[in-house]
This record gives structure tokens, sequence and C-alpha cells, in this order.
């Protein structure tokens, strides 16, 4: 049974009200680096082995043959749980080699054509689509498919693949037991019964995904850019830019993957097909674009494939048209070789936009399709995640805690060559990360966008003020449920914060930004919080209070200081606790008892009393609609304001740790993290005598350090 292809909903968004938009799809501290792209083709960089034991294909085919064994891949068995994961298997399969297949089976026959990738039962229409489009680029599908493989010579039943995921390539290695059910594949076939090479290569992106139901429902252009590591651009044909034409044409002169579809208004429309031969909620790949005199006339052709493999147009143009009789023979011979219901067929360019919604464009560099010179671009690339409790702040709907978000600081130096307007090309890219491998645990896509805010020089991690009073400069047109969403922009030089949201706060996923400019951009890691002012340490009748809590020894316990603080606590009835524990209050002492007695004098006393005051102070403004409790999301700003200086990594984690189910943190929780964060500082600045950053220490060392903090 075939299933829909992922179709997507785009409409602007109102200046001021972010709202969401959903496909229909079937079912830190963030650390830049920087590269240049290379023009002209995938990058020629060794891909990293995916395998458990790290081993490579090379590697594992020469023990195969050393041992005369077939290979079985651990990683990706031959077993159900490889193919659903959500359901049982419906049919009894078998897993059967092509040698167990055919008497002559051939990994590539008479070279890869897009011919050779017929729909089998799996909603991977998407995946089809992309791979018919990557057969038109041989450069490109000789790094995805490697010719290093075959049936007849050094086989060992296995066979590598390559994709690129997030920045780098990966080899997938997999075994040759496919699928079957009496002997004839279930999934992706040629449509010649010897040839294998685009079933392996379904099965490789299904282990990369996690099964083969992994695989059900998705867009053309995410398979596109796994291929390549190319840059996704997506238009509408219902308001297509200028010159639309011109550009399609030059995209696929470039070498750029094109796929197409028809928009679906309920799941009842998911591949129906309609009386002109096209299908709905379909994914299709576009394989050629020209212009033919035609009784005196230009007329602009598209020529599209069905990855079924059949099920045509029908309309003008179509293989037995009459409107070809009406062209040059050659012409004819040319453009429509053979009239076969092979699934791939030409249509009038205006007929196309009429009746396909949308075109999904995967450009190997992210040269403007819409100019006639290639541009180098540089590129830079951001990694963090979205953390519940930390970074998951949602977009600026939530602005309490849209500005939590990652903030990516860059800094736009030269404009463009040749821009009379000085200004800047850049392209914001925007993938969430493994969507697709954590299907099986219930999470699936989440609805992301991004917005690009101009800031003054020099600004550290911008709160949540600087976002309430000032607008973004620019940002993605729509929120919306897609692996990568992108976008060009023209921006003057200057300094720029792109933030990257999932549209509800507390979602959690990881990601990757991707920035493409004409001229260089200078990234700056995000910020480091800065030291607060000094408060006055005065405190009235501190004395006396201290006499009243340490009695005739004159010094205060773990114990003793347990009381006293809860006491004082209790009365403050805006701030809630559970119970200060003697663990804090020993942490507490450690922080204070400078001459090591185990309990604290009075000067010592004194100096912690005015540290929680300012810890108290610092709760209670950071507590924002009063309840007693910080967000968990505002313990950054109270960390920066107490000159904390931690990266992201280690507020997720102090997050985790102290902040409750609902992102809130008691006040004790917060006492607790205050007082070992600042005991953490402190021995580490004791340690590094040569203020280097950088402290050794033995294994007793270590032990002593963590369990006495």
């Amino acid at each position: 049974m075939r299933k829909a292809a992922h179709t997507k909903h785009r409409q602007p968004l109102s200046p001021l009200h972010h709202q969401p938009l959903q496909s229909h799809f079937q079912p830190g501290s963030e650390m830049p680096y920087q590269f240049t792209a290379l023009s002209g083709g995938p990058q020629a960089t060794s891909a990293v082995s995916t395998q458990a034991d790290g081993k490579t294909f090379e590697q594992l085919r020469q023990e195969c043959l050393r041992r005369k064994q077939l290979f079985e891949d651990p990683d990706f068995p031959a077993c159900d749980s490889s193919l659903f994961f959500s359901e049982s298997v419906p049919i009894n399969f078998e897993w059967k080699r092509p040698r167990d297949i055919c008497s002559n089976p051939k990994f590539i026959l008479d070279g890869a054509d897009r011919t050779d990738i017929c729909q089998g039962q799996l909603g991977d229409c998407w995946l089809l689509a992309a791979i018919a489009s990557l057969t038109i680029q041989k450069d490109v599908l000789s790094r995805v498919v490697p010719q290093d493989q075959s049936f007849d010579q050094n086989y060992a039943g296995i066979f590598h693949f390559q994709f690129w995921q997030h920045s780098q390539w990966v080899d997938v290695v997999i075994d040759d037991r496919l699928p079957t059910v009496r002997s004839r594949l279930v999934f992706v076939h040629s449509s010649e019964n010897n040839e294998f090479w685009s079933a392996l290569l379904e099965k490789a992106y299904a282990k990369l995904n996690g099964s083969y139901e992994s695989l059900k429902g998705g867009s053309t252009l995410e398979a596109m850019v796994d291929f390549t590591g190319g840059l996704g651009e997506v238009y509408e044909t219902k308001s297509p830019p200028d010159q639309f034409f011109q550009i399609l044409k030059k995209a696929l002169d470039r070498g750029s993957m094109l796929g197409c579809s028809i928009d679906i208004t309920s799941s009842a429309e998911s591949e129906a097909t309609t009386s002109t031969g096209l299908v709905k909620g379909h994914a299709y790949s576009i394989t050629g674009i020209e212009e033919v005199n035609y009784k005196g006339r230009t007329v602009q052709l598209i020529r599209i494939r069905n990855p079924w493999g059949q099920v045509e147009w029908n309309g003008p143009w179509s293989d037995k048209s009459t409107e070809w009789n009406y062209i040059d023979r050659a012409e004819k011979q040319r453009l429509l070789q053979n009239a076969l219901d092979d699934g791939e067929f030409w249509m009038e360019f205006e007929d196309f936009k009429r009746n396909y919604d949308r075109i999904e464009i995967c450009n190997l560099t992210p040269d403007s399709l819409s100019e006639n010179t290639n541009k180098k671009w540089e590129v830079t690339m951001f990694e963090g995640s979205w953390i519940r409790g930390s970074t998951a702040g949602g977009c600026r709907n939530y602005i309490d805690t849209f500005w939590t978000n990652p903030q990516f600081k860059l800094r736009l130096v030269d404009p463009d060559e040749n821009d009379d307007q000085d200004q800047c090309s850049l392209i914001i890219a925007l993938m969430q990360k493994n969507r697709r491998k954590l299907r099986k645990e219930g999470l699936d896509l989440e609805t992301i966008g991004f917005a690009i805010y101009e800031t003054p020089r020099g600004e550290e991690h911008l709160e949540k003020d600087f976002f309430r009073y000032n607008p973004s400069k620019a940002r993605s047109k729509t929120y919306i449920n897609v692996r990568e969403i992108s976008q060009r922009f023209m921006l003057p030089p200057g300094n720029y914060l792109v933030i990257p949201t999932i549209f509800q706060p507390h979602r959690e996923a990881d990601f990757m930004l991707r920035v493409f400019s004409e001229t260089k951009v200078d990234s700056l890691y995000p910020p480091m919080p800065s030291k607060p002012a000094e408060e006055s340490k005065e405190e009235k009748e501190l004395r006396a209070l201290f006499q009243i809590i340490a009695g005739s020894d004159q010094a205060i316990s773990a114990y003793e200081l347990q009381r006293v603080l809860t006491e004082v606590l209790q009365r403050r009835k805006e701030i809630k606790f559970d119970n200060l524990t003697i663990d804090t209050c020993h942490s507490i002492i450690n922080l204070m008892d400078v001459d090591n007695s185990g309990t604290l004098e009075f000067q010592e006393f004194k100096i912690f009393w005015d540290k929680f005051k300012k810890w108290m102070m610092l709760f209670l403004s950071f507590d924002t609609d009063r309840n007693g409790r910080m967000s968990s999301y505002e313990l950054r700003s109270a960390l920066k304001t107490a000159g904390m200086q931690i990266n992201n990594k280690l507020l997720q984690l102090l997050c985790l740790r102290f902040a409750d189910s609902n992102h809130e943190i008691d006040f004790d929780d917060y006492l607790t993290c205050m007082v070992r964060l600042e005991n953490m500082t402190r021995v580490f600045q004791a340690l590094d005598k040569r203020k280097t950053g950088e402290v050794m220490m033995n294994f007793s060392e270590f032990l002593f350090l963590s369990m006495n903090v």
C-alpha cells in the first residue's frame, strides 16, 4: 500500500504574531566552525564509518573473503525490527540475497538510470524521486553509490553507500539480504529483475534512519540534501519568481536536483489520481526542461517522472499526444525517445504550473539561480540543542522565554562585489537533526523557524528587555514542521544575532544552523556572562543575630546554620522552598570556612550573609510571575548577575539537576546550585596557580574535591 508524500502548507507571518504551519506528514556551548564550500559538487572528503565496531567496508569485506563467509550485518539484522517499529509485519517476509532471487544478479546493469527505480509497497516515493534526480548527476551518483562493489569480483554479500549527515559524509555498510515475498522484492526494485543497486541503496538509507518504516512519508528535498550536502530551496508554482522557467533550467544545467508535488487538502486525497493522470500528495522528480518550436511559436516544456514507473500525464504533450507531430522530427526523436508507459512524461510549462503546487530544489552550491555568474560562498556552521528548562524558549510569542534560545553572533563585514546598495547576500538554513530516526520513540519533526536581530557592537547574550523593545531585522517566512528551513536575505554590513527556535517552548531537539554568505562572516562564540557590580555588605544587627545563633563557642555549625536559614526563609512568604538540606549547609561551611575549623566565625558568617542576601534578592528579581519560584529559563541571567561564567552545556545540566517537571526552581535548590558553583569556582582558581585556565590533579585529589564540595 503506497502512502502520500510529505506535503507542506505555508503562509506569510504577520509582523506581530507567529503562527505555526503544519505539514501533512505521514506517519550548550554551541561551538561554530567555518569552512569554504567547494563549487561544482560534493566535497571529496573521506566518509566516516557508521558500524558499531568502527570497522570500514573494506576491512569487513576482506574479513568475509578470508573466512569465505557472506556478510551478515549485526547492526541491521534481517528481522522484523529492521522493517517496522509501530506495527506487526503484515505478511511473512523472507530475507533473500540477490543470488537467491535470480540466476545472474548485477549491481548496476548498463549504467544507473532513472528507470531503474520502481516503487514497492512502502510510502517512500519522496526518496525514489530524489534517487531518480540523483541518476542524472553522475558525479554525485558515484559518491553516493560507490563503484567498487559488484556481485562478481570480490563478492562477499556486503555493500556500502555514502550519505551526508549534519556536516559530514558517513559510510553505511549493509549486507545484501533483502525483504521478499515469493522471491520478489517488496520495496524498491529495478525494471530489470536482475539489477539491485536501487534496492540496496534503499536498504542503506533505511538503516541510516533506523528502519524501513522510518522512510514512510517525507520531503524529496530531505533525501536530496542527504545525497549531496547541498542547500535546499522551495518555490511555490502559484506565486513563482520572475524568470521561473529560466531559474529551473539553470538549476538543471548546474547539476541541481529537482522534485515537485501536488498539495492535498485532506488525507482522503492522498495519492488520488486525477482525470489527467497526475497523482496528488505524491513526490515526482523533474528530469528535463526544454524549449521547442511548435507551429511557429516557442513552447516551454518540462519533463516529469513518477517513481511508480507508470501512471502518466495524459494531457497535451503526453507520450502519444498529437502536439509531437508538429515539431521537427529530429527534435521529437531526441526528446520523446521511446513513448513508453515508464512513468516519465512531458508537459507544457504553463500546464505544469497550473497542476503542481511546489518545486523543491537542492543546489550543490548556493549559487543564485537568477544570476549568470557563480559565486564563491563562505559557510559558517553551528550545532546546538533546544533543552527543556534552559534553551527551549519557543518563538517570539513567548517573550518571557524567547531570549533563552541559543543566540549566534555574526558580523557581516564587506558588502557583495558589484553591489551598489552595499548589501550582503546571506542564506540561513536551519536543520533539525535525527528526527526520522527518533520516530520509534514517538518523536517527529518539530515546527521550527528563526529570527535575525541587529545588535549593538560587543553586546553579550541579549536578555528579555532587548527583544521586548527591538523588532527583528529579518526572519523565516514561516514556522513549519520540516527537517530544514532556508531563506535568502540581503542585509547591510553590521553585527547580527541569529536565534533558531521551535515554535512552542519546552520542546526539545538538536539542530544545525548553516549560514551561507558571499563575503566572509565573522562568527563569535556564544558570549560568556559578565561580572556583576559589587553590592554592599552592610547588615544591621548582624552581630547580634550571630551571637544568638552561635552560642557560647561563638561559631556556627552546619546544623545551626540550617536552623537559622530555615527560620529566615519561613518568614519570607514570597519565597517557596521545600527543605534546606544539611548537605547544602555543609557546602556553605566549606565555601566560607577560611581557617578550616569546620564552622563559621563572625567574619566568615558576615561575608556569607552578604552573599545570601544578594542571592535571595536575585531570586526574587527573576521570579517574574511572583509565584515564589524561579523559572529555569531565568537561571542564565541569575548566574550572569552573580558573576558565574558557565557555558550552555553546563547550564543544561544545572537545569536538569535543579529544576522540577514544570521547569521551576525552588529557593532551596537555587541556593544549593549557587553555593556549589561558587565553591567549585573558588577551588579551581586556588589550584590554577599559573592562571592558565587548566589544572592537574590525581585521582585522590579529584575524589576529595568532588566529595568535599
